[in-house]
């Protein structure tokens, strides 16, 4: 096999050890190539069908061109889309204008995805995580256990050697899978080359800017680049310098900042 037939093989190991080793599981997606690559390893892993819910957390400040690839993604994979919003927060006024971008993630991302969990009883999420995307992220396992407030314990992360996954959890305890926690930003791009997956064009240059990665409008920027094909966009990252999350306000008000939200329960 080559590099990525490996890592699509052991990403759709982890996906069905999830399947037959939790109960209510669900695939957390962003409409960005990581989560939309990860669907598409679902619908291999399972025979053109996938098998858990589609769920995104939505802050409702999304690039209009998210929500259409949204809906029209949904309808072209038959996805069963769940869809997450902390209403409570939006009335109360929790917004890029009155708050820090940190306090937004806080309340319309990892207060949604709890009280989601809570209130459709899931004990365990899939995610599309990379190990090499941010700092707090290569502290995953493939199989992540959060305790029953959803907080995670980063200092306490069992080995996984030899790919024995520790998929075993108590009741009380909140599972995280990551089946793509192994494959780099390179890897993303090569196999959505390769196997053709539709992207959101907000990846690809428009007037010398591209979008590197996708977050809420207000604080998600672009970086100057040409690369306005997948093609290009694979021959850019050979060379590319700068963080792939560069563009994200919330981690440049914080270095720490996605630590600190993850270990509350951020995705």
């Amino acid at each position: 096999m080559d590099r990525l037939q490996e890592l699509e093989s052991k990403s759709i190991y982890v996906l069905r050890e999830a399947y037959k080793k939790l109960g209510k599981v669900g695939i957390l997606w962003s409409m960005g190539k990581d989560s939309t690559v990860l669907l598409w390893l679902a619908k291999k892993a399972f025979y053109g069908h996938v098998p858990f819910p589609a769920i995104h957390i939505d802050t409702t400040f999304k690039f209009p061109e998210m929500y259409a690839f949204r809906e029209k993604l949904t309808k072209d994979w038959n996805l069963n889309l769940m869809v997450g919003i902390n209403r409570k927060a939006i009335e109360e006024g929790i917004n890029y204008e009155n708050n820090t971008a940190l306090e937004v993630c806080d309340h319309l991302k990892t207060v949604a995805l709890k009280n989601f969990v809570e209130e459709h009883k899931f004990d365990g999420l899939i995610l599309a995580i990379r190990a090499d995307e941010e700092g707090s992220r290569s502290k995953e396992r493939f199989f992540s256990k959060r305790n029953s407030d959803f907080e995670w314990d980063y200092v306490d992360q069992a080995p996984e050697l030899w790919d024995q996954f520790n998929s075993e959890f108590r009741k009380g305890e909140h599972m995280r899978v990551h089946p793509i926690l192994h494959w780099t930003e390179y890897d993303v791009w090569e196999y959505i080359k390769r196997e053709k997956i539709p992207t959101i064009d907000l990846y690809f240059a428009k007037n010398g800017k591209r979008y590197r990665s996708l977050g809420c409008m207000p604080i998600t920027f672009p970086i100057n680049s040409d690369a306005d094909t997948v093609e290009k966009v694979v021959e850019e990252l050979k060379t590319i310098k700068t963080a792939e999350r560069e563009g994200r306000g919330q981690d440049r008000e914080d270095a720490y900042a996605l630590q600190k939200l993850r270990a509350k329960g951020y995705m």
